[in-house]
C-alpha cells in the first residue's frame, strides 16, 4: 500500500502540443518509488513518453526493482550526478537502453557524456539559453506569455500548467459555441430526439465530433454507435449528457486548447473515478460535467458566470464552479490540487476526503489515460 502521493504534468513542445508526461514521486525512496509504480501496472499511461522524477530523495538503483514500461525515461539531477549512487542508476540505465533526462542544468555545467533526451531547466532563474546543448524543457513557467519567451530564447518546450494561465478573456459566447450549448439544453429538457437531431444538424461537426467521443476506447462500448437516436436509444439522456459536454469542452480553436481539453476532461474523470463511493451513478456524471467544465472559462474566453447563466444545469455543478462550494466543490478543490505543485496541499486535500495516497495515486493516472484516449492533439 503506497504512503506517497505521486504529481503529473503534461510536457508541451514548441506548439503547445502535449508530447509527454511528467511523473512526480514524493517517496522517501527509489525503492519506494518503484513500488509505489508497480502499483499502477494496470492503468499504466502507454500514449506518450514518461518522464519519472524522484522529487525529494536521489535516484539510485532502487528505482530498477520496477521493471520499466517501454515509454518510460528516468531524470537524473544534475547537481547529484557525481555522488556514486547515481553514477550506478546511470551505468545501469544506459545498459538497459532506458533513455535519461538531466534535470536541474545551468548554463556553462559541465556535462558528462551520456546521451540525454531532454534536459530541464529553471526559466524562471534562466528565461535565456544561448547555445543550448540539446533539447530543453522550461520549468516553473508561470504563464502562456512566459512560454512563448521561453521558446523565443532557447528552449525547445516546456512542463507545467503554465497553459492554464494568461488565456484572453471576452464577454460572450461566441456563435459556435452558443449553438451547442442549446443542444446542452435540449439534451438537459429531456427534449424530443428529433428537435435534437435538428439542432446538431446546424453544425455537422458536431455530430462527427459527438459519434467520435462516444465511440472512443474511453467510452468501452462493444457496439458501435453509428447515429444520435442509436446513442439516445443505447446510452439514454442522463450519460449523454455527459458525452455532448465534450463538444463544449473541445469547441475552442486556440492553439493551446488541446493541453486545456486534456487538463479539463482528466479533471472530469479524475473526479468521477474518486466520487464514485461517495456519491450515488446518477450524480458521478455531474461530478465528471463539474471537472470537464472547471476550464470553460479559459477554454472559451469568457467568463465563467457569462458561460453558465446560458446554461441549464443543477445547482450542485453551478455553484462548484463558481464558487467550489456544495457536495461537488471539495472534489473539484482535490482536482485543481492536483495541479497545483503543492504535494503537501493535494495530501491534506485528500485527507479530508477520505482518500489513501494509492487511491488518488491509481486515479490520477486513470483519468490521464481516459483523456489520452479522446486524442485531442
Amino acid at each position: 500500500m503506497s504512503k506517497y502521493l505521486l504529481r503529473r504534468e503534461p510536457v508541451l513542445n514548441r506548439q503547445k502540443a502535449i508530447i509527454a508526461t511528467r511523473l512526480i514521486s514524493h517517496a522517501a525512496s527509489a525503492a519506494e518509488a518503484a513500488a509505489d509504480f508497480k502499483h499502477l501496472a494496470d492503468v499504466w499511461p502507454d500514449a506518450r513518453t514518461v518522464l519519472i522524477s524522484l522529487a525529494e530523495t536521489i535516484p539510485d538503483t532502487g528505482l530498477l526493482d520496477w521493471q520499466f514500461p517501454e515509454n518510460v525515461m528516468v531524470e537524473l539531477p544534475a547537481a547529484r550526478l557525481a555522488e556514486p549512487s547515481v553514477q550506478a542508476l546511470m551505468q545501469q540505465l544506459a545498459a538497459s537502453r532506458v533513455p535519461i533526462c538531466l534535470d536541474g542544468y545551468q548554463p556553462g555545467m559541465s556535462l558528462p557524456a551520456a546521451q540525454f533526451r531532454f534536459i530541464l531547466a529553471d526559466a524562471a532563474t534562466h528565461p535565456r539559453l544561448d547555445n543550448a546543448p540539446g533539447l530543453m524543457l522550461a520549468r516553473r513557467l508561470a504563464s502562456l506569455q512566459e512560454f512563448d519567451d521561453a521558446m523565443d530564447h532557447g528552449y525547445s518546450g516546456a512542463c507545467g500548467w503554465f497553459f492554464l494561465k494568461g488565456m484572453p478573456v471576452a464577454g460572450k459566447l461566441n456563435a459556435s459555441h452558443g449553438q451547442i450549448v442549446r443542444v446542452l439544453n435540449l439534451v438537459r429538457k429531456n427534449a424530443d430526439i428529433k428537435d435534437i437531431e435538428a439542432a446538431l444538424k446546424q453544425d455537422v461537426t458536431l455530430s462527427f465530433k459527438l459519434l467520435r467521443y462516444i465511440n472512443s476506447a474511453g467510452f468501452g462500448l462493444a457496439t458501435q454507435i453509428e447515429s444520435f437516436k442509436h446513442a439516445v436509444t443505447l446510452l439514454g439522456y442522463d450519460k449523454l449528457n455527459k458525452w455532448l459536454s465534450l463538444l463544449l469542452v473541445t469547441a475552442s480553436k486556440d492553439a493551446a486548447a488541446p493541453a486545456l481539453m486534456q487538463t479539463a476532461i482528466a479533471r472530469g474523470r479524475l473526479m468521477e473515478i474518486l466520487g464514485a463511493a461517495a456519491f450515488d451513478k446518477s450524480q458521478t456524471d455531474n461530478l465528471f460535467i463539474t471537472g470537464a467544465f472547471s476550464l470553460l472559462d479559459v477554454l472559451l474566453g469568457t467568463r465563467m458566470d457569462a458561460v453558465l447563466e446560458q446554461m441549464t444545469l443543477p445547482d450542485s455543478i453551478s455553484s462548484a464552479l463558481l464558487r467550489q462550494e456544495g457536495p461537488f466543490g471539495p472534489w473539484l478543490d482535490l482536482a485543481l490540487a492536483s495541479e497545483s505543485g503543492d504535494a503537501a496541499a493535494l495530501a491534506a486535500k485528500a485527507d479530508v476526503l477520505g482518500l489513501a495516497p494509492e487511491t488518488l495515486n491509481h486515479a490520477q493516472i486513470e483519468a490521464l489515460v481516459f483523456a489520452d484516449a479522446l486524442q485531442f492533439n
